[in-house]
């Protein structure tokens, strides 16, 4: 078999017809290659010849018998059977809608045959219907063994999918391994060829910590790292330097009311340097909740503009883009900027004056949703591409993405979902990375107390308090409505409680409502029109309200430690005292407290999702899975740490080009070839 074979569509092998490419491909099996990457979870036991007196009803088992006579009736939709015995008893084959001249074939009279099936027993005589395997004496090596087992779907059974499995497992094309075998050796790894032999023929692939699967990972983190660093080249490709203007920015950091914590200064140098240099900028700030992350954007957009460059933040939500918004204006206000509003919303010929202006240069600063990077709008010379980035951008969006302001624009991508440090590896490596780790002094950590849900009634007094503060109030359900399967707290339910006690003083958010539904509920909080706000996660990221100093969430211990985390930053933004409260029902496993215990004692976010790495594992991140951080199919970042520091060690000192022959299989077989061979830009 060539290599090339396994990159062909899944029809070229023997006995795929069209209608079983169709089943194929809802296993995501489309390619001969995946035949290789889908493994098997578990196995078949026929290992071992049974005598009828011994046969367990309800299991699979493996016979050797003697074909004693065959019933072929002429009454339409009975069965056909074949009666078999052998020295201890006899047993009855029954087939549905079989051809006779098959069945005859199949079971000759007087020989021996080897029959595989399940067990049953009907009318005092055990029957198998239907069995998996027919087969002779000599051939019994193929069907008596550990038979793998894969997850497989409708009109694909084991017998058929293995006869497709083998024609490529048990044929492995010779490929030139792309690691050298003492470095193998060194590692605990298996070769190739060896490996995946292995994985679909032995117990291996169960064991996420055999040789063969180590081997797997590893390849698939190369993979990984790989593109990530082909990626990198393209991006950060020459520019010309600018020459940056940095006294503007120095006027605003003497203005401010507070000072620049250690690691913000640290940032804001690493960003002008990346600025004035030969290559282009293309750097994530990686800060906790409420760090100071968009201060720092400020400060560089400031200094690109007064350099003569225009610039562009893009917020993934309008109510976030008008809070910059404001807040540029305010820090900008002695600076004699134009800065322009621009979301889908905005009206046509507002829309069409901002167009012109950006196209004549006339506006230095544009913010907004993503509606900025419609292919209408164009700018003179854009500098700088400021991204507050709440979801995750896959290799492919971040090549997109840095297309858009051609070879000499910068980018600089802002998330406050701190991430462990292993999973930052696998999806930021073609970008620089900063990180904010400290809080400003200002900030006053927030106050976290834990609460039985039996004891909700020892809250509204409390609440009522706030209220009289004009404090406001997140109120936080893990369900939109009441479920019968799920004994959680429901946001439509809890709404209509705590509206009966504060009449025409709350609101309701979730995620079933459409976004202008939505940006009406948070304008009118964010007036303070409403003093508390009964919602689901939706609000766990993108929203700044400094008035709110209270969050209550409920079933705490249904959440991860990094959402919690994330939830409790949205009170404590202002000067005034932040306070969360975990609810819980009674009966806490040992990890809902170590959770609750650990949230309660820091507010360091790195710390945090590191700690809920090792709590929860990486299978178990529902936060991460939904922003597309889980991109492994078999590499896991807490069971495989090791290996993700080893496969970045090796990358980086691999000196030939990634799309040499050495590395293309690999990079195929992964699905990463066509990230790496986007053409250039």
């Amino acid at each position: 078999m060539k290599k090339d074979f396994l990159f062909s569509e899944i029809n070229k092998l023997k006995g795929v017809g069209p209608q079983l490419s169709k089943y194929l491909k809802r296993k995501r099996i489309e390619k001969v290659k995946d035949i290789i990457l889908n493994l098997p979870y578990s196995e078949t036991d026929r290992s071992k010849i049974v005598k009828l007196n011994h046969l367990e009803i309800g299991k699979i088992q493996s016979i050797k018998v003697l074909v004693k006579k065959l019933n072929f009736p002429r009454v339409r939709n009975l069965p056909n059977k074949i009666e078999c015995e052998d020295e201890t008893g006899k047993i009855e084959i029954v087939y549905f809608n079989s051809r006779e001249g098959y069945l005859r074939k199949l079971f000759p009279l007087n020989k021996f045959v080897i029959v595989s099936g399940k067990v049953s027993f009907f009318k005092k005589k055990y029957q198998i219907t239907n069995p998996d395997y027919v087969t002779t004496i000599e051939k019994q090596d193929y069907v008596v063994k550990n038979i793998p087992k894969y997850n497989l779907t409708k009109g694909i059974n084991e017998k058929k999918y293995r006869l497709i499995s083998e024609q490529v497992i048990n044929d492995l094309p010779n490929i030139d391994d792309w690691l050298e075998f003492d470095f193998i050796k060194k590692n605990n790894l298996e070769r190739w060829k060896e490996g995946i032999k292995r994985l679909h023929n032995s117990r291996d692939s169960k064991n996420i910590n055999s040789k063969s699967y180590r081997r797997l990972v590893f390849d698939e983190l190369c993979a990984n790292f790989l593109t990530l660093s082909e990626n990198r080249k393209r991006i950060k490709k020459r520019k010309s330097p600018k020459i940056i203007n940095n006294q503007y920015s120095e006027n605003i950091i003497n203005e401010l009311p507070f000072e620049l914590t250690n690691s913000q200064k640290k940032v804001l140098k690493d960003i002008y340097i990346d600025l004035s240099s030969e290559n282009r900028m293309f750097r994530i700030i990686q800060g906790d909740v409420g760090s100071g992350k968009t201060i720092v954007s400020l400060l560089s957009i400031i200094s690109i503009i007064k350099s003569g460059y225009q610039c562009a933040l893009m917020c993934p939500t309008e109510i976030l883009a008008k809070q910059h918004y404001n807040l540029s204006k305010k820090i900008f206000k002695n600076y004699s900027l134009n800065i322009e509003f621009l979301t889908g919303k905005t009206e046509y010929k507002k829309r069409k004056r901002i167009l012109d202006n950006l196209k004549d240069g006339n506006i230095e600063l544009i913010i907004g949703t993503h509606s900025l990077f419609q292919k209408k709008i164009h700018f003179k010379k854009l500098g700088l591409i400021v991204i507050d980035e709440q979801h995750k951008f896959g290799v492919q969006q971040r090549s997109d993405l840095a297309k858009k302001g051609g070879d000499d624009c910068d980018v600089l991508l802002m998330s406050a979902t701190p991430i462990p440090r292993t999973m930052m590896m696998s999806l930021y490596g073609d970008m620089d990375i900063s990180k904010i780790t400290e809080k400003p002094a200002r900030r006053k950590k927030i106050i976290t107390l834990s609460k039985p849900e039996k004891k909700i009634k020892e809250l509204w007094p409390f609440i009522k308090k706030q209220i009289e503060k004009n404090n406001q109030i997140f109120w936080v359900c893990p369900l939109i409505e009441d479920s019968p399967f799920l004994n959680y707290s429901s946001a439509k339910k809890k709404f209509e409680l705590i509206n009966k006690k504060f009449p025409n003083r709350v609101s309701l958010i979730h995620g079933s409502l459409k976004r202008d539904e939505k940006d009406i509920i948070l304008e009118n909080f964010l007036n303070r029109n409403t003093s508390i706000l009964v919602s689901t996660t939706v609000i766990e990221v993108g929203i700044d309200f400094p008035n709110a100093n209270l969050i209550i969430i409920e079933n705490a211990n249904k959440f991860g430690l990094a959402q919690l985390h994330q939830l409790r930053g949205r009170v404590g933004r202002g000067e005034k005292q932040g306070t969360c409260i975990l609810l819980f029902k009674d009966g806490l496993s040992k990890n809902a407290v170590k959770r609750i215990k650990i949230l309660k004692e820091s507010d360091d976010g790195f710390f945090i999702a590191e700690e809920d790495l090792k709590l929860r594992g990486f299978g178990d991140l529902v936060g991460y899975q939904q922003s597309g951080v889980k991109n492994f199919r078999f590499a896991d970042p807490v069971i495989h740490q090791d290996l993700f520091t080893l496969a970045e060690k090796y990358v980086h000192n691999i000196n030939e080009k990634v799309n040499q022959n050495k590395y293309s299989f690999l990079l195929k077989l992964f699905d990463r070839a066509e990230i790496i061979n986007v053409s250039e830009y």
